[in-house]
This record gives C-alpha cells, sequence and structure tokens, in this order.
C-alpha cells in the first residue's frame, strides 16, 4: 500500500462539513429537489441559506441579498494580501485585473445614469427638441387668447387670432407626439443595452459571488431594475430640462405681461418648492427600499419553485405561501411607501399653483379695478399661472423618476461591481480537442482552501498526484472535501495555499477558456436545462456531428429513451428535466461530457441513480474512456472504484491514504470502514 507523502492523519476532532462531495447514502433527499446551485443544508459555500430556515410569518432576511459586499473584501480565515507564501500566486488571475471597489464607493449613480445615456445622446437632443418646440408652441397660446380677447373688445374680427391658435395646437401636438416617441424608442434601446451588459456580467461572476447571491433577486435587476432606466430617461432626464426651458420661457411671457404679478407668482411658488425639494432624499431612499423588497420577493417565490416538489411532499404548500405572502406585503409596504412621499410632493407643488393664482387674482383684480392693468393681460397672465402646472409637475416627476433610475442603476452597479473572471476570447466557447487529445495529469502539493466563512477549512495541506491517463478515484467520509477538489480543478474557487498543476503547469497559469476547454466535468445533481433532448446533449459540444451524438447516446444507453420520446432526440425535457428520471439525466449529462472530447474527465456520483444494469454499462465505458484520457471520479460503490488505476482516501480535508482496492481494503480501518458500510461490499 503507497502512503501519500506529507499527508499524516491529524489527531484533531473531524471537523465541520465542508463542500457537499456527492456522499449521498440512503434516504438523502435527490439532489434534483435542492434548488439549484445548492447542496444539502449545512454543506454548501457560505452565505446560502438553508431551505426551510426561511420560516412562514417572517418578511425576507435582509433587503440587501447577501454577496453585495465589497469585491475586494477579505474573506475571514484568508491569506492577507500582501502575506502569500513564498512563490505563492495571488488568488486573482493576472488577466482579471485589480478588485472592484465597494459598490457605491466609486462613480457616483448619476454619472453612472448618464454613461448609460451618453451613446444615445445625439437622439434624445433631437428628441428633446421636438417636444421642446411642441411645448414652445403652447406658449403662444395665451397671447394669442389675449389678442382674441382684445380684438372682441375693439368690435374686430377675432379670426386671425383664433386660426393662429388652432395652428399652434395642432404643431404643438405632432411635434410632441413625435418627440415622445423617440425618446421611448431611446429608453427601450438603453433598456437593452443595459440588459445584454448585466447578463454578459452575470455570466462571467466568480462562482463564489453567486453562491451568495439568490437567483429572484438578479433577475428582479435585470428585469425590473432595468426597465426603470427607461422611466428616468425619459420622465427623469429628458422631461426635465424641457421643462426648466419651459418654466423659463413661461416666466419671461409673465414678465412681459406685468412684473409685478410675476413678483407675486414667484414668492409663492419658491417658497413651497423649497418646501418640495426637501422630500427628494425621501423618496430615493423609498424608491430603492421598495425596488429591494420586490428583489426579496422574487428570492422568495424562486426558492419555492426551485424546490416546488420538496415543498409538496413536505405539506409545506400553507407555510411557504405564508413566506412568500410575506414577502409581497413587505413589498407592498415598501410602495405604498414611495406613492406616499410621491403624492405628497405632486399636491404640494400643484397647491403652489392654486395659492398662486388666489394671490395673483386678488392683486390683480385691484389693478385692473384701479385701471394700471388691462382685463385681457389679467386673463393670459392667468393662462400663463395655469400654464406653469405642466413644466412644474413634469419637474416634479422628472426628480422623482431620476431618484427611481438612479436607485435601480446603483442596483445594477452591485452586480457589475463584484468580482468576475475574465472575459473569453473567440471561439474560447465550448472548445472541443481534437482526436487524439494528450491526457492530462494532476498534481495537489500541500493545498489549503476554505469557503471564507467561520468553519474549518476544508482542505488542510492535501496532496496527491493523478497520472497522465488511467483511472482515479477519490473516496471518504461526506465533507472531507471530495467534490471540493473538482471545484478547484475547474478553477470555480482558487485555492488560498499550495499548488495544483496540471499537465505540470500551475493551475492559475492556464487561461480558463483554455482549461475547462479541457475538462469535462459531470455534477452529482447531473443538471438538465430547459430544452429539448439534443440541446441538452450539445449544450457542450454545439459543433459535434450527428453520428458523433448517435454513438454517445448508444454508449450511454439513452438509444432507449429516445426511441421512446415522441420526437427523439427533439424532444422537450421540462424545466431542469422534470419529465426525465434521475438515472436518464445522469447518462445525458454523461453523453454531454463524452461529446466534449475532454482530456480530463471528472465525475462525481454519477452512478448514484442508476439501476445495475445501466451502472455495469456505464462502468464499462469509463474503463475504456481511462485508457485514452484521464478520469477523476467520486463514488461511493465499490462496483464502480474497485477497478481504478488509484484510489485517494480523503479524511477531514487531508489526504489519508492512496493505494489499489486490494491494499487499501488489507491495510487502512477507514477505507475497510467504507467498503463495509458505504460501499456496501463484503471484505474478501
Amino acid at each position: 500500500m503507497s502512503t501519500v507523502t506529507g499527508t499524516t492523519e491529524a489527531d484533531e476532532g473531524r471537523g465541520p462539513e465542508g463542500r457537499p462531495d456527492g456522499a449521498q447514502s440512503a434516504g438523502e433527499q435527490p439532489a434534483g429537489d435542492q434548488p439549484a446551485g445548492k447542496g444539502p443544508a449545512g454543506e454548501g459555500p457560505a452565505g446560502e441559506q438553508p431551505a426551510g430556515e426561511h420560516l412562514a410569518g417572517k418578511g425576507p432576511a435582509r433587503e440587501r441579498p447577501a454577496g453585495m459586499e465589497p469585491a475586494g473584501k477579505q474573506p475571514a480565515g484568508k491569506q492577507p494580501a500582501g502575506k502569500q507564501p513564498a512563490g505563492e500566486r495571488p488568488a486573482r488571475d493576472a488577466a482579471e485585473g485589480p478588485a472592484q471597489g465597494e459598490p457605491g464607493a466609486g462613480p457616483s449613480p448619476l454619472r453612472l445614469l448618464l454613461s448609460r445615456v451618453r451613446p444615445h445622446r445625439g437622439v434624445l437632443v433631437r428628441a428633446g427638441l421636438l417636444s421642446l418646440a411642441g411645448s414652445g408652441a403652447g406658449l403662444a397660446m395665451p397671447l394669442m387668447a389675449k389678442h382674441a380677447v382684445d380684438a372682441f373688445a375693439a368690435d374686430r374680427s377675432p379670426a386671425g387670432p383664433l386660426i393662429v391658435l388652432t395652428a399652434l395646437v395642432l404643431a404643438g401636438a405632432c411635434l410632441s407626439a413625435y418627440g415622445r416617441y423617440l425618446m421611448s424608442r431611446t429608453g427601450e434601446g438603453v433598456v437593452l443595452r443595459a440588459r445584454d451588459q448585466l447578463v454578459g456580467r452575470i455570466m462571467r461572476l466568480k462562482v463564489p459571488a453567486v453562491d451568495r447571491l439568490t437567483p429572484g433577486d438578479l433577475q428582479s435587476r435585470v428585469t425590473s431594475d432595468t426597465t426603470l432606466l427607461r422611466t428616468v430617461l425619459s420622465s427623469g432626464l429628458v422631461e426635465s430640462f424641457n421643462s426648466v426651458l419651459m418654466l423659463l420661457g413661461t416666466i419671461g411671457f409673465m414678465a412681459y405681461m406685468d412684473l409685478t404679478l410675476l413678483g407675486v407668482t414667484l414668492v409663492v411658488i419658491v417658497g413651497i418648492g423649497a418646501v418640495t425639494s426637501l422630500l427628494m432624499p425621501r423618496i430615493q431612499r423609498a424608491q430603492l427600499r421598495a425596488q429591494e423588497a420586490v428583489g426579496a420577493m422574487g428570492a422568495a417565490l424562486d426558492r419555492v419553485l426551485q424546490a416546488f416538489r420538496t415543498v409538496k411532499a413536505s405539506g409545506a404548500e400553507e407555510r411557504e405561501t405564508a413566506a412568500v405572502a410575506e414577502a409581497a406585503r413587505h413589498a407592498h409596504d415598501r410602495g405604498v411607501s414611495v406613492a406616499r412621499w410621491s403624492s405628497v410632493s405632486d399636491v404640494t407643488m400643484a397647491m403652489s399653483i392654486q395659492l398662486a393664482f388666489l394671490a395673483v387674482l386678488g392683486v390683480g383684480g385691484a389693478r385692473v379695478a384701479s385701471g394700471s392693468l388691462e382685463i385681457s393681460s389679467l386673463i393670459a397672465f392667468l393662462l400663463y399661472l395655469f400654464y406653469l402646472m405642466g413644466p412644474i409637475g413634469g419637474l416634479v416627476e422628472g426628480w422623482t423618476g431620476l431618484q427611481s433610475g438612479l436607485a435601480a442603476v446603483r442596483r445594477i452597479d452591485e452586480v457589475e461591481s463584484l468580482p468576475g473572471e475574465p472575459a473569453a476570447g473567440p471561439g474560447a466557447v465550448a472548445v472541443r480537442q481534437e482526436i487524439p487529445a494528450t491526457p492530462l495529469g494532476v498534481t495537489f502539493q500541500d493545498v489549503t482552501f476554505g469557503y471564507g466563512d467561520e468553519r474549518a477549512p476544508v482542505h488542510k495541506g492535501v496532496t496527491f498526484d493523478v497520472p497522465t491517463g488511467g483511472l482515479v478515484a477519490l473516496v471518504g467520509p461526506s465533507g472531507a472535501g471530495k467534490s471540493t477538489v473538482f471545484s478547484l480543478l475547474e478553477r470555480f474557487y482558487d485555492h488560498d495555499g499550495g499548488t495544483i498543476t496540471v499537465a505540470g503547469r500551475d493551475i492559475r497559469d492556464w487561461p480558463l477558456a483554455e482549461l475547462r476547454g479541457s475538462l469535462a466535468y459531470v455534477e452529482q445533481d447531473a443538471p438538465v436545462l430547459a430544452g429539448t433532448l439534443r440541446e441538452n446533449l450539445l449544450f457542450a459540444a454545439p459543433d459535434a456531428e450527428e453520428k458523433e451524438v448517435v454513438q454517445a447516446v448508444a454508449r450511454t444507453r439513452l438509444d432507449s429513451l429516445v426511441d421512446r420520446l415522441p420526437e427523439g432526440l427533439d424532444t422537450a425535457v421540462g424545466h431542469r428535466g422534470v419529465t426525465l428520471s434521475g438515472g436518464e439525466r445522469q447518462r445525458i449529462a454523461i453523453a454531454r461530457a463524452l461529446l466534449r472530447r475532454p482530456r480530463l474527465l471528472l465525475l462525481d456520483e454519477v452512478t448514484s441513480q442508476l439501476d445495475a444494469v445501466n451502472e455495469q454499462a456505464l462502468r464499462d465505458v469509463i474503463l475504456e474512456l481511462a485508457e485514452h484520457t484521464t478520469v477523476l471520479v467520486i463514488a461511493h460503490r465499490l462496483s464502480t472504484v474497485r477497478h481504478a488505476d488509484r484510489i485517494v482516501v480523503l479524511e477531514d480535508g487531508r489526504v489519508r491514504t492512496a493505494g489499489t482496492h486490494e491494499e487499501l481494503i488489507a491495510g487502512d480501518d477507514l477505507y475497510r470502514e467504507l467498503a463495509t458500510t458505504q460501499l456496501a461490499a463484503e471484505v474478501r
């Protein structure tokens, strides 16, 4: 029996479990019933909320999703920056650039908003000018009304002023309509661009960042928050700018009519406007909380939908309905808060016009009675006064919409500020290896790793070798760190210390696209995406030929499934493969990996849901693959690992020992215990 150097077993007690390792015992809930991206309670990465922890009758645990902490913040238990061991590379890939700063600590939300509008400024200027021209045509209407009144008073024909009034109404309506159309169309373009960028950013986020988020809140940011950008673009920026110009133009005409009445008007409006300005910060805070509450409600609903069958099987419909309803009530309360402050703002500004009207009517009536002001001028001035309601209302609406947009931009920027992986270059997606491809060897040398929470590190100096070609198995108790090995090889996470080499090359020196293009990873829960069976098979190798698909289907014994489906390979399999059995999902995931032609194949409990006949067939496929590629498998069935060229036994984050099945049965107590219990085998 060969013992791995530097991996003596520690005398300390068994630490908390780390990442789910595929050690699913009989009676455990199938992986498919867990929420997407989450393992069994207590075994997931830091920050994941275990199913059932969100109790009925309680609101969202937070208004801001966990994981939105500063991207550059050092997790507990990690090696501090600048104090890495000699020769250790930084955890962050050099291509990624410096760590992102804290969300909100960089440019202000207003600058971020303007940066999204800047590419469309030409169209917005044209739309604004058209709307301004349409509104400006209305500015001449009270003046024309004055001329019409003077014509009646002088016993002249009012046809001329009335014709001009009609023309102004029609021209203003046409210009305003076209300007608003341009603004709306541009707003849709801004929303599309924001969604494209945000979805692209989410796809490039690092796995630890996504582990701490909730899918429902991310969806809310992509859908609801980006939609608010359209509102702030039309009513927030352009309309506010036009309203300012219209306000100045109206005041100019009012000054032409009578300076005294203008002074009375401004005193009233400015006084009440100062009061209204104090409400704007409250509206912004209320709007931000409302949007966060909507995101929390989406997260609560997504949690239920991801484990829908588990909810029903547990008789938890009422509890979960109450939990989602509580989140909905929380969002309702936040929305009512926004409505309350917005209503106060709107009514205050409307009241300013009404008070100004009373003041102007009193002062103006006295001046008409004294003969210092014509009645037609008073009428025109009052018309201009009511005309002020448009630009003032536009300013209030614009400022309110701007607060909503700034809150949305802040939430979008929070996602964009999270740490991400370097963007893949052209042709770097779904790269398949040429035949024949050289197998990859792997070396772990004194590797340490933890998920950054308060639990003990998952790996505490792991050392083992995977030679080029052949079959190597990882076994050990649940929580020993087996699945974490695969996560580190895929670089979903970066190890904290030690060295991992792939084909003799430090894993951090591999470009991500090249590294992942050389690997194929079959996860324990074997996820199947919504779509057809063919689309799932070709997911990692979209350029595979039809004969390769047929061959992969036959090797994984999926041909009977294809024959049974009404449209064969082109049959839809439902959301997360709901129409398939657990064993069928596993075989689809294996066939998908085969089509990728990997140089290193990672298999995590791939036979856990297969019957004996299909397990035997799959075992033959694995042994065949091991002849020309490297296969690293995590398993708890003796039939899967007993033919491995090498078996590595992990315990409590360390390599306990390694050897063949016969060597370990004879010389290691833990392996013998696993063989007689979890591996369900007789000791021979």
